[in-house]
């Protein structure tokens, strides 16, 4: 009988069969300092271990090998335990929290009937009042609406503390109570990819939205997190602590007043004078309830800010609630009156809806508590590198200048520009020092104290396309709008810029390469450098080589509703140093419309498929995705120039000229990309040069009959209009690529543009060798003449990657040379099977 290694601290060796023996403390300790050098030895290396440790040497190699093998078991068991511990931990929290939904749904319920009979009731009564009687109760409540609900409160700390426990209830009650009718947050769906429990208001006053989910991190870091806005709220210009009182508990009221930025140049920036309390709840819950405070609530004598339009916060608030094992269960709760009458009227949705709030504000929160949580306990693996606090830093420094170039505010050293007789761009102009310190202007002999930044900015409304889309394809085509060279010196300055300056779209003669810098945990935001190689240069304004954009990229998701599309970007050098300068330009498209069936019940998110963020090739099944065409939004352009000031007419004329050419090129673009361009078959179009889609699905089909000897493809109907959107819909990703010497796609599925991460039209930028790793690449370069030749290969198991750098693994994968009616070779079609981001 041979009997193995003992799993318990491996402390029992095998020394023949039928006999064991016990390894001494001194072994099992030379042993585990070797394991953690080298879990795995080779034979070879096993072998050096026993010449190198005298105190191993009565041990066979053959046990060394055996000990090793039972320390990786040990080693993968005690992970295993640990992570079902912490799965268990977090299906406990999740059953609570989806229990406790479920007991607010039902009271929601319970009292939705009381309502409706009471209102019943009610009807039937007014049909039995006399005509008098209702004038009578006209005039009453006509004169009881002329007197004050709620006289002046008392200013005092008593009276403060008041208004802060009246906050908190109400905020509680709209937390985990039935204050508010909540819907499901249209486009969320149960799965990896959800982030929670999102839910919108419907039928209150203002707008709300409400987000329940799990995060990593103690109630204490949380509320820190979240009551610093100017780290975690993009939209926040600014939040100032006016006074702070000290209250029961360990609980402190603050009186704060906050700035927001406006998302476009139609419309006034918000500010808020706030009250904010936080407190500790008796079941040890911590609470951060914040409510405006007026001159009725005992608020100061508050004169409106210019150019700022007061906004009111109803109470709202985060509830964060411990774990056992560790982390909170948060609630957070927001509900505003953003004063939509004044803005235009098509902007209004922006300011009505509550699915923007909560996109914008609500779900961000979460999301930012979430990537934070992941960095602490993933240090590692984080999206954001080993410098996570570093990266986020450069993408809230990129989205905040952006965010000051689009607002232009005086105090910030903006000052407005003459017209040149059309009112569609608007012109402004910084000299303030704080906006130039540091500014990068070697490309000027010397660096004048005369400079300055101007920024042309314009707004424009588009109808019928996706904003995903748009700014995708902004994204990885900017030579179908941009000028490089013009674009270079955004970074630097604008030396002497003749007033008929072309604009051309080519740009220059080098090419684009994206470098994939960063992520955020669920991939919605995207940061990296884009060089561009060889840029042309004159003698008259000499520029380095090769030029570097840092660009944030962000709402790229076709699935997420009411979410806002951003491409910003902003030159550096080559140095990338941290607190480099940045003169933030780009896009911000936001949608207008949103489709949303309100008088459907709500339904809780399964949580429990929540527990680890999954791949982004899942697609949500809605009905939204479907009608993306039919919304209309609004596109935000913003650039900036840093340039000498003696020169401000000639840039402010060629900065003009710029932005009329980018408008004319959006919506050129628009046109294109609309769903009335893109044929019949859900998006669905065939690049220029490829055959009709029908007719490529039947090659493709017919090919891989006459290779294999088998049907790829069942269609209903024998026709290819079947066919072909079986292959648009087929669960692997099919991709064809043309025949040249260094081949390019021309065609791919659903599933491979999802792999691939890109679009049917940036398809054709995509080369076959530059989705493989190197040892893939290899094996295409040598396998791709025998499809020529033999008409198909299967390669094994391996790795690709998609056009944002995420590797993507593969069960395996088939290779096909696709015949013509003639029987001529049209392309070679590839299909991944089993595909998935790793």
């Amino acid at each position: 009988m041979i009997a193995l290694t003992s799993c318990e601290e491996g402390k029992m060796g095998i020394i023949d069969p039928g006999k064991y023996v016990r390894y001494t403390p001194e072994q099992v300790e030379a042993l585990e300092r070797l394991y953690h050098e080298c879990p795995k030895p080779s034979s070879m290396r096993r072998q050096q271990l026993i010449r190198e440790c005298p105190i191993l040497s009565n041990i066979e190699p053959k046990q060394i090998k055996v000990w090793f093998q039972n320390r990786r078991c040990r080693e993968k068991q005690r992970k295993e335990a640990a992570r079902l511990q912490a799965v268990n931990r977090k299906l406990t929290a999740m059953n609570k929290l989806l229990m406790e939904e479920n007991d607010r749904l039902q009271k929601q319920v319970s009292q939705l009937v009381y309502e409706n009979g009471y209102f019943r009731q009610q009807t039937q009564n007014a049909a039995l009042t006399t005509t008098n009687t209702s004038c009578e109760s006209v005039v009453t409540n006509g004169q009881q609406h002329l007197t004050p609900q709620h006289p002046p409160r008392d200013a005092s700390p008593a009276g403060l503390m008041s208004i802060a426990e009246e906050t908190l209830t109400e905020f509680l009650s709209k937390a985990t109570g039935t204050a508010i009718e909540w819907v499901q947050m249209p486009g969320m769906k149960p799965g990896p990819d959800s982030i929670g429990i999102v839910a919108i208001s419907h039928g209150c006053t203002g707008v709300a939205a409400r987000a329940c989910g799990l995060v990593g991190l103690e109630p204490t870091k949380v509320a820190e997190i979240l009551k610093d806005r100017l780290s975690g709220f993009r939209d926040c210009r600014s939040v100032e602590i006016i006074n702070v009182l000290p209250t029961g508990s360990n609980g402190t009221i603050e009186l704060l007043y906050m700035q927001v930025y406006a998302p476009t140049t139609l419309a006034p920036a918000r500010d808020f004078w706030l009250l904010r309390y936080t407190s500790i709840l008796e079941d040890r819950s911590l609470v951060v309830c914040e409510r405006s405070l007026n001159s009725t609530l005992g608020g100061p004598s508050m004169l409106t800010v210019q150019p700022f339009v007061r906004a009111e916060m109803l109470p709202s608030g985060y509830l964060i609630r411990p774990c056992e094992g560790g982390g909170s269960v948060i609630h957070i709760v927001d509900h505003l009156d953003l004063e939509p009458w004044s803005v235009p009227e098509v902007l209004r949705p922006l300011y009505e809806s509550s699915t923007v709030l909560s996109q914008k504000t609500t779900m961000v929160a979460l999301r930012h508590l979430r990537q934070i949580a992941h960095e602490t306990t993933h240090s590692s693996v984080s999206g954001w590198g080993k410098r996570p606090a570093a990266l986020r830093a450069l993408s809230q420094r990129l989205s905040r200048g952006f965010n000051e170039a689009v607002n232009g505010f005086v105090d910030d050293g903006w000052s407005m520009v003459s017209s040149d007789g059309m009112e569609d761009i608007t012109v402004l102009v910084n000299s303030s020092c704080s906006k130039l310190m540091g500014l990068n202007l070697s490309f000027v002999n010397g660096c004048p104290s005369t400079s300055s930044v101007l920024c042309a900015k314009a707004t424009m409304l588009l109808q019928n396309i996706s904003p995903p889309t748009l700014l995708r394809f902004l994204r990885e085509h900017r030579s179908e709008w941009a000028d490089s060279n013009i674009d270079g010196y955004s970074a630097a300055s604008v030396k002497a810029i003749p007033h008929t300056l072309p604009i051309s779209r080519t740009g220059c003669s080098g090419g684009q390469v994206i470098l994939p810098l960063a992520h955020t945990l669920e991939h919605e935001e995207f940061l990296e450098v884009i060089k561009f190689e060889s840029i042309g240069h004159n003698q008259e304004m000499p520029m380095p080589q090769d030029l570097y954009l840092l660009q944030l990229c962000n709402g790229v998701d076709e699935n997420a509703v009411g979410t806002c599309s951003e491409l910003i970007f902003a030159p550096i050098d080559a140095s990338f140093a941290d607190d480099a300068p940045l003169l933030p330009s780009g896009f911000r498209i936001i949608p207008l419309e949103f489709k949303m069936d309100t008088n459907s019940p709500n339904r809780t998110l399964d949580l429990a498929s929540a527990l680890e963020v999954g791949p982004t090739g899942s697609r949500v099944h809605n009905d939204y995705s479907g009608n993306r065409g039919n919304i209309r939004s609004v596109m935000t352009i913003a650039f900036q120039f840093a340039f000498e000031s003696h020169l401000q007419e000639d840039v402010a004329s060629m900065a003009r000229q710029y932005i009329r050419n980018i408008i004319a090129s959006v919506q050129r673009l628009s046109l294109t990309l609309s769903p009335s361009h893109l044929g019949s078959h859900g998006g669905l179009r065939i690049p220029p040069g490829s055959p009709e889609a029908a007719t490529l699905a039947r090659w493709i089909c017919h090919s891989y009959r006459s290779y294999s000897g088998a049907e790829f493809l069942k269609p209903s109907a024998d026709n290819s209009d079947s066919l072909l959107k079986m292959l648009w819909h087929h669960s692997d990703a099919i991709i064809c690529c043309s025949l040249k010497a260094m081949p390019v796609f021309t065609f791919a599925n659903q599933a491979g543009l999802d792999m691939l991460e890109t679009t049917l039209i940036a398809l054709q930028d995509i080369t076959l060798e530059k989705i493989f790793v190197d040892e893939g690449r290899k094996m295409i370069c040598a396998e791709l003449p025998h499809v020529i030749q033999q008409g198909s290969i299967c390669l094994q198991a391996g790795l690709c990657i998609s056009s944002m750098g995420r590797p993507v693994s593969y069960e395996r994968a088939v290779a096909w040379k696709v015949l013509d009616n003639e029987d001529n070779a049209h392309c070679i079609c590839f299909m991944f099977v089993n595909w998935s981001f790793v």
